[in-house]
């Protein structure tokens, strides 16, 4: 009798060392997967200050005009990000993260294809970039808290985001040489590139990131204007 019992005992810790080791393995996928985000937030505005001087020469357009190229980004993420907070906390990370991702990407679709086929595409690129600061507000600042949610202990919450931090980095490096690269084909070739780098985010947070479930508070049109 102690010996079935000492063998089931030998089965129950080998199915518990495996669980936990396919766990660990999930999570290491999960966490490179949204390492994503801020790489290719990074590569979607960093990308293009190195294609600047050539959008003046295209687009006939001033230094301060091509500056807004970048600047609209930045002011529209800044003004969202907390509204993109507040819809996270109540609905979901993934909830705000995915559709984020694709409205950036629809925002390099649209200045991409303004600067192919408009013959004066300037207004309808700012109108591009505003969309992809829109869907940036609603990507890269939430990783940092959807980290939060996935691991219980500091020790793995510190690697995790060294490992966010890392991809961050790694776009700051990336972005010159392959803005700088894609631009010597077309000059709006970057702006091409944006929807794939979005799309292949979109597959890795859909397949390999699964969030714990918790429960969904609803929304009030009054707190979220009063948030």
């Amino acid at each position: 009798m102690d010996y079935v019992e000492n063998i089931q005992s030998i089965k129950s810790k080998k199915g518990s060392k495996s669980r936990s080791k396919n766990k660990s393995n999930n999570q290491r996928w999960a966490v490179l997967s949204i390492s994503s985000i801020p790489l290719v937030m990074t590569l979607g505005n960093s990308m293009l200050i190195p294609v600047l001087t050539v959008m003046e020469n295209k687009l006939d357009i001033s230094s301060f005009q091509s500056s807004f190229i970048i600047t609209i980004y930045s002011i529209v993420a800044i003004i969202l990000i907390p509204i993109a907070g507040f819809l996270s906390d109540h609905i979901g990370r993934k909830k705000v993260i995915i559709p984020s991702l694709i409205i950036t990407g629809i925002g390099g679709l649209i200045a991409a294809w303004a600067g192919w086929k408009m013959e004066h595409p300037y207004w309808m690129i700012l109108i591009g970039r505003a969309l992809q600061g829109a869907g940036a507000a609603g990507a890269f600042p939430i990783v940092m808290p959807l980290i939060g949610d996935m691991f219980k202990t500091d020790e793995e919450v510190s690697s995790s985001l060294g490992l966010i931090e890392t991809s961050n980095t790694l776009g700051k490096v990336l972005s010159p040489i392959l803005g700088a690269f894609l631009a010597g084909f077309y000059w709006f070739i970057p702006f091409f590139s944006i929807p794939v780098f979005c799309l292949i985010s979109i597959l890795l947070m859909l397949f390999l990131v699964k969030t714990p479930n918790k429960r969904q508070e609803p929304i009030l049109l009054r707190n979220l204007l009063l948030a």
